[in-house]
């Protein structure tokens, strides 16, 4: 998905460049800055956004308010009625997210709820940052919380020989988790302006270990590698 969203935004960057180019030799008379063409800038990262393989709640957020100031700016719907409309949206689609996440990845969250109980460490950074390496070490899973801060995980050379969870919260900050290539990973998140990014080359892992990555994103992220 990856590679089609690259493969999109360059023809788009091709395609307004082929534009301003015949413009200025006067072959065509394309007028790409129309009434609300600024929020193009929110519309198409949104859109191209939905293709990867992140969690898409944002994305479609990002969609809806970009959708509906264009249509503003067209003068089909009355901008009072948008700003009224906007918020309830919002959470109409947060909502929406929440509940057909919580029916698809059901058995997940079951696994997690049986995984957690034996998951007792616990590492936070509040306006700061924290470095874990558990090269060489048994990893039986924690807790990870950032708050105004960061957080990095590497577990590429830990000692892992059953499924485990990672507890993931990322307000207003980031966690880096980087995993092992032989190991499977399954992702269950609560995104609210914020999101779960899969930047992992191989994700197609056949391995009878899994780790489980529960998220929860509050204009902050997870970023897992």
């Amino acid at each position: 998905m990856n590679k089609i969203s690259n493969i999109l935004w360059g023809l788009f960057l091709v395609a307004i460049g082929v534009i301003f180019g015949l413009n200025a030799l006067e072959i065509t008379h394309i007028d790409i800055f129309f009434d609300g063409w600024w929020t193009l800038f929110l519309i198409i990262p949104s859109f191209f956004g939905l293709l990867k393989d992140n969690d898409k709640t944002a994305d479609i957020v990002g969609l809806f308010i970009g959708i509906a100031l264009l249509l503003a700016c067209q003068d089909i719907i009355n901008f009072n009625t948008i700003y009224k409309l906007i918020l309830p949206g919002i959470l109409v689609i947060i909502g929406l997210s929440i509940i057909f996440k919580g029916t698809i990845k059901a058995k997940i969250k079951d696994e997690i709820k049986k995984l957690n109980k034996t998951n007792d460490k616990e590492y936070a950074a509040t306006f700061g940052s924290q470095d874990l390496d558990f090269s060489n070490e048994k990893f039986n899973g924690c807790d990870l919380n950032a708050v105004f801060g960061g957080v990095k995980c590497n577990l590429v050379n830990s000692k892992i020989n059953d499924d485990i969870v990672i507890n993931a919260s990322a307000i207003f900050g980031g966690i880096t988790i980087f995993v092992p290539d032989d190991v499977n990973v399954k992702i269950t998140s609560t995104p609210i302006f914020g999101g779960v990014s899969d930047e992992r080359k191989n994700k197609k892992v056949d391995s009878k270990v899994t780790i489980y990555i529960n998220a929860t994103c509050m204009f902050g992220g997870v970023e897992i590698k």
